[in-house]
């Protein structure tokens, strides 16, 4: 098969930045019907060390410290914007206007404004632009979504969406960019609860509003002396004062009528990526837990009381399973949905229609998050922006 080069561009070259890396290079491997091959032409980050990492894990063809750089080089096509997030909104409305596709990270941005530029500029610019939402990508949630529109457990009545993490748990967590409000926004609400509030969307429609609380449980945390991952440590480091958010407990009211809970935190000791669902309907139930991303709980019946609950194991003819595995039970990993993302980001390239989840998704967090924010603030409940 002839397939048209697709110049790749990758700017920031962190632990998500290698997850989009790996995406692109595998792409083909799973997705050989695609008419786009992608190519590992340029990766931008300020670190020498990392740009070195780079070009000799991936073959990057040319490494650069300043991301302005791609901005004017005709060879690329397609950009992964995996920077900090103080930078989603800079990158992303200047590649887009200068004709690149965008695949970018969530939560794009600081605020609802930021993600909304950065939505603005792809619509006016005619490029494609896809949100790092990765959770929704697995088989086994595009499955539930499925059953929950077909009416598998009835009227959905309420909802329960968690995600809950360790990785800012310990004390001497180092006080990266991510625990402060200039640099990384509102702490835990754009890091987790963003993917939250995709799921609840994809899964059961828009939400009307919310009341929230927040809470910071470690105030203080060491400065790092360079650059870390999610878990650097920094033990015996100056202290700083942490500006956003560890925690978030927050009621939900769909559009639909159904009401739902959504908890996110980032310094619950004992949960290493406890994310998932449970949504309970009028006659089912169905959940789903990240770590055994192959699995569906379905109760499904006519019974109500004492119905039972069994496990599916997601197989071929769910979401995207089959271009991974031959056969059910064989579980896929975070890198595969990042894979299945790179693919729909390419299908939308191809052909010029939106394919998985697009600006206008990240724009909708966006807008939960900032009431989430208000009414952590007044005690209130507060509408979410449609």
């Amino acid at each position: 098969m002839t397939r048209q080069p697709l110049g790749i561009a990758v700017i920031g070259y962190g632990w998500m930045g290698r997850a989009h890396t790996h995406a692109h290079s595998r792409l083909l491997h799973h997705f050989p019907e695609l008419s786009l091959a992608p190519q590992l032409l340029v990766v931008a980050d300020p670190e020498p060390d990392r740009l070195a990492d780079a070009q000799d894990r991936y073959g990057f063809v040319d490494a650069r410290t300043k991301w302005q750089d791609v901005l004017t080089d005709e060879r690329i096509g397609a950009v992964s914007i995996t920077a900090p997030n103080f930078l989603h909104r800079e990158i992303g409305v200047a590649m887009a206007e200068a004709g690149k596709h965008i695949w970018i990270e969530k939560p794009v941005g600081l605020q609802a404004a930021d993600a909304q530029a950065v939505a603005s500029a792809v619509t006016l610019s005619g490029v494609q632009g896809a949100v790092g939402f990765n959770y929704r990508n697995a088989p086994a949630v595009e499955h539930a979504r499925s059953l929950i529109q077909a009416g598998a457990i009835g009227q959905v009545t309420n909802a329960s969406f968690r995600l809950l993490s360790d990785y800012a748990a310990h004390p001497q967590g180092a006080l990266s960019w991510r625990f402060e409000t200039e640099r990384g926004g509102p702490g835990v609400l754009g890091d987790l609860a963003s993917h939250g509030v995709d799921l609840a969307r994809f899964l059961l429609g828009d939400i009307a509003s919310l009341v929230a609380e927040t809470a910071i449980f470690v105030p203080t945390r060491p400065r790092p002396t360079g650059t870390g991952s999610h878990f650097a440590l920094a033990a015996g480091g100056e202290l700083g004062t942490v500006q956003n958010e560890d925690y978030l407990n927050c009621l939900l009211r769909f559009t639909s009528g159904a009401r739902g809970s959504l908890e996110a935190s980032r310094v619950s000791v004992g949960d290493q990526n406890n994310y998932g669902f449970v949504v309970h309907g009028s006659r089912g139930m169905l959940a789903w837990d990240f770590r055994r991303m192959g699995e569906l709980i379905t109760s499904i019946g006519e019974d109500y009381i004492n119905q039972p609950a069994t496990t599916l194991y997601i197989g071929p003819g769910h979401g995207e399973f089959e271009a991974f595995q031959p056969g059910a039970g064989i579980p896929l990993g975070y890198d595969d949905l990042k894979v299945i993302e790179a693919a729909r980001f390419v299908s939308s390239i191809t052909d010029g229609k939106s394919h998985g989840a697009t600006l206008a998704d990240a724009v909708h967090s966006a807008n939960a998050l900032q009431s989430m924010v208000e009414s952590a603030a007044t005690g209130s409940w507060v509408p979410v922006a449609g």
